[in-house]
């Protein structure tokens, strides 16, 4: 198994709070009670129904757009991306009209009047909103 490292880093007070609760629960070290508390943390998220939110940045949108594939300027956090746009093509910034995509097939999923919504149908559903129209559903 590869493992990652991280560094945490906290005030003395949540420190000695740390060191606390790994020595009450009979870790060795604060690093593993919180890579256990972490895990817990986000179980707790999933039964909640409450998804990891997705981590964008900005990159390259290969979209499908009349039958010819093109890669678009716009936000990407695999494997979803969004341009500014619509299925005609990239629009002017400011057009109020965003489009999210499925990168693997190209296919476009959504136009939607802002970023934040493009943002947010991912999150709330694994396919679409009830009330949103979409070109293609997810596979």
């Amino acid at each position: 198994m590869k493992v990652a490292a991280f560094t945490l880093r906290g005030s003395m007070p949540q420190s000695i709070r740390w060191k606390m609760a790994a020595d009450g629960e009979g870790f060795a070290s604060v690093g593993s009670w919180a890579s256990r508390a972490l895990d817990a943390y986000l179980e707790g998220r999933k039964r909640a129904g409450q998804p990891i939110p997705l981590a964008w940045h900005r990159g390259a949108v290969r979209v499908v757009l009349d039958g010819q594939e093109a890669t678009l300027k716009g936000w990407v956090s695999p494997p979803f991306g969004i341009f500014c746009g619509t299925v005609n093509g990239s629009g002017v910034r400011g057009s109020n009209r965003q489009t999210l995509v499925h990168l693997p097939a190209g296919r476009i999923i959504a136009t939607l009047r802002t970023h934040r919504q493009c943002r947010a149908l991912p999150l709330n559903s694994p396919r679409s909103s009830p009330g949103m129209s979409t070109a293609a559903p997810l596979p």
